[in-house]
C-alpha cells in the first residue's frame, strides 16, 4: 500500500493530524496498535476506572523500581486504542501557562511562544461559553463545565482562598493561578476522545485508511529518508509506503521506542540489543519529564463523599440511575473535579503546584474506596527538575520498554514535595474545613520533619500520567528534532506528540498535545504545497 502520508499512532496527536491532512486533500494511512474505541467504558466518563490497566485499552506499562519512590514500581497507563490517551485519561482541559511557551521560544524555538500557539489551541476548540480572545467555538474539541458539584469541594475551595489562593473560573487564560472546578472534554455527559472528534469527521473518507491492531516494528529508511513503515498485524508482517512523509505520533513512551527499533537512537544502546545503527542520536529517549502527584487524604465527619455514596448497592443503583436519566452525577465525573494552581513559595512568578481534589479516598488506584467519608488533595510539582529516560529492554518490537522516571532525584524536587504537602495541610486547617473535623490519613500526622516529608512523598507519590520530552525539539544540535519537528539527519520524518516538548508544561498535557498536532499539520501542509 502507498499513501502520501503514513501516521504511526491514532492517539491524541495522530487523530488530529489525520483529519487535517486528509481534509487538505492528501491520502493518509494511520496505524494504531490497539483496537476500536467501541467499548462502552471509553465513552462513560467514570469508565477510566475500567480502561486503565485493561489490555483492551491500555499498554499496561510499569516503571522500573524507582529510588525516589523508595524502590516502588508504578503502573504507567498509556492508551492502546483509537483515541490513545484521550480515550482513558481524566478529560481535563488545561493548556499550561503562557510562560511555558514563551520559555520554549526563549530556548530558540521560533514560532512556539504563547502568542504563536494560542491560535492553534483555539482552532479546534468548541468552548462552552463561546468564542473570545482566549477561546474558540465551533471546533471539534468540545470543552464543557462538569455536571455535578460537591459541598465538600466548595468548602475546600473556600479553604484554599483563605490561604490566599484566588478563585477562578478559567485555568486557561495564560496565567492559571487560582482555585475552581476544572473544565472537561465532554459533550452532554459523554467523554469526547480524539477518535470521535477528529478521525470520524475527516472529509475525504476514501482517502483515509485506518488500520487497527497494527503493531509497528520499525520505520523504513532508504538513502537517509523515511519511506514507509513495517508493522505486524496478527501473525503477518506488512509494509506501507509514504510518498511524502512519515509522522511518528506514538507518544512519549512509544515514539522513542520505535525510533530506537528503527536504528535511530543512541548507538551504544542500539548495538547492545543487536539493532543496526542508522543514525546515532544520543538524546532519543532521554529527558523524560513527568508530573509526580502526592496523594494526601483526610477522613471527614458529616461529609457527603463518593466513599459513602458508592459503598452500598442502593447507592450504586442511585448513581447509575442518575447517569441514565440525566447524564450527571458521579458517573459523569472526571477523576478530579476541583483544581488549584498555587506557589510552593511566595517568590515565584507563576504557580509551580497543581492540586487535583476529589471527594473520595482509596489505598491506590484500582482498589476499593474506603468506607468512611474522605477527601483527597493530590498535589504535583509542575516543573520538576528530575529527568528520566525510556530505554529498550530488548530488540524485540513486542517487548515493553524500560521506563525510568527518576522521580525526586534532585534537591529542588525533594524540597518542592515537602513544601507541597505542607501547603495541602495548611489548606485543610482553614476555617472552611473545620466543620468536617478532618483527620489526616496520608501521609499521616506523625510525618513532620523535612526528611520525613521527603520519605513520605516517595511512599505516596504516583504518576499523574504526563510523560513528555523524550524526543524533544530544540535549537541545540543534541535535540533530536528541530523547531519544525523534523528528525535531524533523516529526511521525511517528523515526530508529533507529547515527546517533542522541550520542557513539560505547567498543567495537564493532553490539550497541549492536540495544539502541537494542529501546529504541525499547518507546517506540514505548508511544506508540501
Amino acid at each position: 500500500m502507498e499513501f502520501d502520508i503514513v501516521i504511526i499512532g491514532a492517539g491524541s496527536a495522530g487523530c488530529v493530524l489525520a483529519k487535517r491532512l486528509n481534509d487538505a486533500g492528501y491520502s493518509v494511512a494511520i496505524l494504531e496498535a490497539g483496537g476500536s474505541d467501541n467499548y462502552h467504558w471509553v465513552h462513560i466518563p467514570m469508565g477510566y476506572l475500567y480502561c486503565i490497566d485493561n489490555p483492551r485499552t491500555d499498554w499496561q506499562f510499569r516503571t522500573e523500581p524507582d529510588a525516589g519512590l523508595n524502590g516502588r514500581s508504578l503502573l504507567y497507563p498509556r492508551g492502546k486504542v483509537l483515541g490513545g490517551c484521550s480515550s482513558i485519561n481524566g478529560m481535563l482541559y488545561l493548556r499550561g501557562q503562557a510562560a511555558d511557551y514563551d520559555g520554549w521560544r526563549q530556548m530558540g524555538l521560533t514560532g512556539w511562544g504563547w502568542d504563536d500557539v494560542l491560535p492553534y489551541f483555539k482552532k479546534s476548540q468548541d468552548y462552552v461559553d463561546g468564542a473570545s480572545d482566549l477561546h474558540g467555538a465551533g471546533g471539534e474539541w468540545r470543552v464543557e463545565n462538569q455536571r455535578l458539584r460537591w459541598d465538600v469541594l466548595d468548602d475546600w475551595s473556600q479553604a484554599a482562598q483563605q490561604t490566599g489562593i484566588p478563585a477562578t473560573t478559567d485555568f486557561n487564560s495564560g496565567t492559571n493561578e487560582g482555585v475552581g472546578y476544572f473544565k472537561v472534554n465532554q459533550r452532554s455527559g459523554w467523554r469526547i476522545n480524539t477518535a470521535k472528534a477528529f478521525l470520524r469527521t475527516a472529509r475525504h473518507a476514501g482517502r483515509l485508511k485506518v488500520i487497527t491492531h497494527a503493531h509497528v516494528s520499525k520505520i523504513l529508511i532508504r538513502d537517509n529518508r523515511a519511506v514507509g513503515v513495517e508493522y505486524r498485524r496478527g501473525q503477518q508482517t506488512h509494509q506501507i509506503t509514504a510518498r511524502a512523509q512519515v509522522i511518528l505520533s506514538a507518544g512519549a513512551i512509544g515514539s522513542p521506542q520505535i525510533l530506537k527499533l528503527s536504528g535511530l537512537g543512541p548507538a551504544a544502546e542500539l548495538s547492545e540489543h543487536g539493532i543496526d545503527v542508522v543514525r546515532d542520536i544520543p538524546d532519543v529517549g532521554e529527558h523524560l519529564q513527568d508530573h509526580l502527584q502526592l496523594r494526601c487524604s483526610w477522613a471527614l465527619q458529616g461529609a457527603k463523599t463518593l466513599n459513602t455514596m458508592a459503598n452500598s448497592w442502593l447507592g450504586k443503583a442511585r448513581i447509575a440511575l442518575e447517569y441514565a436519566l440525566k447524564r450527571s452525577g458521579p458517573m459523569s465525573m472526571a477523576p478530579s473535579q476541583l483544581g488549584a494552581f498555587a506557589k510552593s513559595r511566595p517568590d515565584l512568578e507563576t504557580p509551580d503546584l497543581e492540586f487535583h481534589v476529589q471527594p473520595l479516598s482509596l489505598e491506590a488506584f484500582g482498589q476499593p474506596l474506603h468506607d468512611y467519608p474522605a477527601i483527597t488533595a493530590s498535589v504535583c510539582n509542575l516543573r520538576p527538575t528530575s529527568r528520566g529516560r525510556v530505554a529498550l529492554s530488548s530488540g524485540d518490537p513486542w517487548a515493553k520498554p524500560k521506563i525510568i522516571p527518576n522521580y525526586l532525584s534532585t534537591e529542588n524536587d525533594r524540597q518542592v514535595a515537602a513544601d507541597a504537602i505542607t501547603l495541602a495541610r495548611t489548606i485543610m486547617t482553614q476555617p472552611a474545613m473545620a466543620k468536617y473535623s478532618p483527620s489526616e490519613v496520608k501521609p499521616g500526622v506523625e510525618i513532620q520533619t523535612r526528611n520525613d516529608l521527603i520519605q513520605a512523598a516517595g511512599d505516596i507519590g504516583t504518576t499523574i500520567f504526563h510523560p513528555t520530552c523524550t524526543v524533544r525539539m530544540g535549537a541545540d544540535p543534541r535535540a533530536p528534532l528541530d523547531e519544525m519537528l523534523l528528525l535531524r539527519g533523516v529526511d521525511g520524518l517528523r515526530v508529533v506528540d507529547a515527546s517533542v516538548m522541550p520542557a513539560i508544561v505547567s498543567g495537564n498535557t493532553n490539550s497541549p498535545t492536540i495544539m502541537i498536532a494542529e501546529k504541525a499539520a499547518h507546517m506540514i501542509i505548508e511544506s508540501l504545497q
